[in-house]
């Protein structure tokens, strides 16, 4: 997930869409907490771990 909201945030950027670039950060932010949340031992959607 936070390497799809990278990606949408470069193409964002690179043609000046600003759809894009505003879900490349949502899902960025959404990716890094649940990844951090899954490196802490904490269960995400029902998972030990959140790859």
């Amino acid at each position: 997930m936070v390497v799809l909201g990278v990606i949408l945030l470069v193409i964002g950027f690179l043609t000046g869409i600003s759809i894009l670039w505003t879900i490349g950060i949502i899902l960025a932010v959404i990716g890094a907490i649940l990844w951090l949340l899954g490196t802490m031992g904490h269960a995400v959607a029902g998972r030990k771990h959140y790859w």
